[in-house]
């Protein structure tokens, strides 16, 4: 059976920025030794979404992703990634790799030198799958042998998980899932921040298959050569109900393969 998310108000009591210094001291020594990390993006997301899209998924699904786990705390998101290939449309802000992976190394460093003995990074962000795979031994390097760090790096797993929650729920608009700022995004934000969602100005994007060739050419040439609107896929449709199952899938399945043994 499918886990299910409620659309309301995020709790505090996991979030570390939120705790003080002894109500973290407190709950690394009840066993809350694994730490969530997301690494979101603030950039484009097509005219109806706001850049803060993929700073603000991540710090659900971070959250949902904790709670899976049971004995993890949640890390500040890492709001600005690698965003290069959106970087023709305005507003767009963007790490160079090396700064990326040096706030990541910073990060793992720091939260196991207080005693997390597992780290989870989680992209929210596509540009951002590639670069913490990459960094992954540096990572492990930099929180020491007494510390374990994680990664989810399956970009196209990922899409494929908003697919098949979309199939699931709302399956006349399974096509419409494009990877970005399409309805499986889009419905997400209806849950996180409905405020922001401007569904009357919601236009189709690129609506083929994403696969290897079309990723390389928008990381090489930008996402503006394939997408004019910035968006691959398309929101129309977008509900709640949508968001609900796309938030729940990916955080299952993102829970178990931290369970598995590495």
């Amino acid at each position: 059976m499918r886990s299910t998310i409620s659309c309301g108000m995020i709790p505090n009591k996991l979030l570390l920025e939120e705790l003080t210094w002894p109500e973290v001291e407190q709950s690394i020594a009840a066993g809350f030794t694994t730490i969530v990390v997301a690494a979101g993006a603030v950039e484009q997301h097509g005219p109806h979404l706001p850049l803060l899209v993929d700073a603000a998924r991540g710090d659900r699904l971070a959250l949902e992703v904790a709670r899976r786990l049971g004995n993890a705390l949640v890390a500040p998101t890492i709001r600005v990634g690698c965003s290069e290939h959106h970087m023709d449309f305005a507003g767009t802000l963007s790490l160079r790799e090396t700064t990326f992976a040096a706030v990541c190394r910073d990060y793992a460093e720091s939260l196991a030198r207080h005693g997390f003995r597992t780290i989870c990074f989680i992209p929210s962000h596509g540009g951002n799958f590639a670069p913490l795979a990459a960094m992954l031994g540096d990572l492990r390097k930099a929180a020491g042998p007494g510390c374990t760090v994680r990664a989810y790096t399956d970009l196209h797993g990922f899409v494929a998980l908003w697919r098949g929650a979309v199939r699931e729920v709302a399956p006349e608009f399974a096509d419409r899932v494009g990877g970005h700022a399409d309805i499986a995004e889009s419905s997400e934000m209806l849950c996180i921040r409905p405020e922001l969602v401007r569904e009357d100005l919601a236009v189709p994007g690129y609506v083929a298959d994403f696969d290897e060739e079309v990723a390389a050419r928008i990381f090489t040439e930008g996402i503006r050569a394939v997408t004019p609107t910035g968006v691959l896929g398309d929101a129309r449709g977008m509900s709640r109900e949508v968001g609900e199952a796309c938030l729940a899938r990916v955080a299952d399945a993102i829970a178990a393969e931290f369970r598995r043994d590495p």
